[in-house]
């Protein structure tokens, strides 16, 4: 039997708009995946929205890293943006993260949450792309 998302088996995939790649890669921003798909977000994920293999995150082996009332992802993500600007789009962004990075990050981040049912929408292309244009260091 073969499903509309493919040989991954994930359900989620069919939320996936083609069209995203391109409108990432016109960001002109160094992509980089956040996602507990790891490796396999470039194997199954990026070729589906025409993006080339792009760099990974590394999460932490253990659960002792983990700041209290935060996601598990952002301390992870600040340490690897490594004091440069960055924008930060996920599902499960809450206010305690943005305020942690607010508080404790020495550059602007943007922490963008991406409503999970709609995935990338023109206003979210557009709040990135206002941000960049604020943010630029180049």
């Amino acid at each position: 039997m073969t499903h509309a998302y493919g040989d991954s088996g994930n359900p989620l995939l069919h939320r996936l708009d083609p069209d995203d790649g391109r409108r990432l890669l016109a960001l002109n921003g160094e992509l980089v995946w956040a996602t507990t798909w790891m490796a396999e977000a470039n194997k199954v994920i990026s070729p589906r929205l025409g993006l080339p293999v792009l760099p990974i995150v590394a999460w932490p082996d253990t659960d002792d890293e983990l700041t209290p009332g935060l996601h598990w992802k952002t301390v992870s993500i600040t340490r690897w943006a490594a004091g440069r600007p960055f924008v930060w789009l996920d599902d499960e962004i809450t206010d305690a993260d943005q305020q942690w990075v607010a508080m404790q990050y020495p550059c602007p981040a943007l922490l963008h949450h991406v409503d999970p049912y709609l995935g990338l929408t023109d206003a979210d292309f557009a709040t990135v792309r206002q941000w960049l244009g604020q943010h630029r260091t180049v």
